[in-house]
């Protein structure tokens, strides 16, 4: 069978690049895996007695959009942490934000923009999910470097006039992955000012806001109802896999206006698979409770404080405002990636890997990213295991 040839330019996902890159080879020493972000500090501990206490919900089909409870939980978190008022109709439960970040740009990327193609901004380095949107709906996807020289942000703002005004959907993430950047408040008035020029939706991808070195980075809905935006302008995408320590749980949610969000759900009532009860019930009390979440950043801070320890000195590095990737100057990614595995055992991921070459030009060649997940007794000996091989 033949497969739509959009598909065949997408790159090969990043962890089958990587098992193709260092499996053939032995590893130097016990390995010390550093690659996947999935997160590995304890769960919330309720987690387990709320789920028995709903058991008997698997026995129902579950709620499309959300419980109630679930949704007013999500409303009560948003309005806590980003001062907005966000009614039951403005949010949808996500089985994991991966679903939302694609199904949304399906249910509001129109077929045509102006009479012409659409086009989807996407920041390189990216998350890879944001590209396979864009290209199963027939979009042509921008990629917009976030290098060190705009603050490993992408400046939207520099495309030309023509093909802003092709621009239907700007994926943004903040706390960034892999670079660890924060999107200021001045950066997203901006951002959402060119949205409103240009008549785009900006897709803000915030899973990783509760994980901050210095200060909580503020969220797109919340400047965007600052500066009295029409709230269809901005989505928001929330997960509890980093918040809460819960990957597998498969729970997160978007936010935006009620005429986005009807054709979000209504998509998903046709195509989607929504949260069963049970994990509906856990996910809201998850959401009611912030000392995990407290907790849970201050094993991060000690992290990034062992980071900080590791690499002093070094030319080229500078700790993340956000989240829990490291994003390492090398003089080329694939190459360390390599040695590092082949003399030490410690695996990380090239940073080519997680970016595109546009114009020959990848910006993500001379970098490693490096998770922060582990116990910190790992994560100090992987750090300084790596210091040593690499930039000894």
């Amino acid at each position: 069978m033949d497969y739509p040839e959009r598909f065949s330019n997408l790159p090969e996902y990043a962890f089958p690049r990587l098992r193709t890159l260092l499996d053939s080879h032995a590893p130097g020493g016990e390995p010390i895996a550093m690659t996947i972000g999935e997160p590995r500090h304890p769960m919330p501990a309720f987690v387990g007695e709320v789920l028995a206490d709903n058991l008997l919900g698997f026995a129902k089909y579950p709620t499309n959009e959300g419980s109630p409870e679930l949704l007013g939980a999500i409303s009560g978190w948003l309005g806590r942490r980003f001062s907005v008022d966000v009614s039951a109709d403005r949010i949808m439960a996500l089985n994991g934000t991966r679903e939302g970040l694609f199904n949304a740009a399906i249910a509001l990327c129109p077929e045509t923009k102006n009479g012409k193609k659409p086009a989807i901004l996407i920041p390189n380095p990216f998350y890879q999910v944001y590209a396979v949107a864009a290209v199963t709906i027939g979009a042509e996807p921008i990629f917009v470097p976030a290098g060190a020289e705009t603050g490993f942000l992408p400046d939207y703002a520099s495309l030309p006039a023509e093909v802003l005004d092709r621009v239907t959907i700007a994926y943004l993430c903040s706390p960034s992955n892999p670079q660890g950047a924060i999107a200021s408040r001045a950066y997203l008035a901006d951002l959402l000012a060119l949205a409103e020029k240009h008549d785009f939706i900006v897709f803000a991808d915030e899973c990783y806001s509760e994980i901050w070195r210095s200060a909580p980075p503020p969220g797109a809905m919340q400047v965007s109802a600052e500066m009295g935006h029409d709230p269809e302008r901005v989505a928001i995408f929330h997960s509890l896999s980093k918040r809460s320590n819960l990957p597998g749980l498969r729970s997160g949610f978007v936010a935006s206006g009620p005429k986005n969000i009807q054709r979000i759900r209504q998509l998903r009532a046709y195509a989607g698979a929504p949260l069963p009860m049970p994990i509906q019930a856990v996910s809201a009390r998850v959401w009611a409770d912030e000392t995990h979440v407290i907790e849970n950043r201050a094993l991060y801070a000690e992290k990034y404080d062992i980071a900080a320890a590791v690499f002093s000195g070094m030319q080229g590095f500078t700790l993340p405002e956000g989240g829990f990737f490291l994003w390492l100057p090398v003089d080329d990614g694939e190459a360390a990636a390599l040695k590092l595995w082949q003399e030490t055992g410690v695996r990380v991921l090239p940073g080519a890997y997680l970016a595109r070459d546009v114009d020959g030009y990848n910006p993500g060649k001379n970098y490693i990213r490096v998770a922060l997940v582990a116990p910190k007794e790992e994560t100090q000996r992987g750090l300084e295991t790596l210091r040593d091989c690499i930039y000894a």
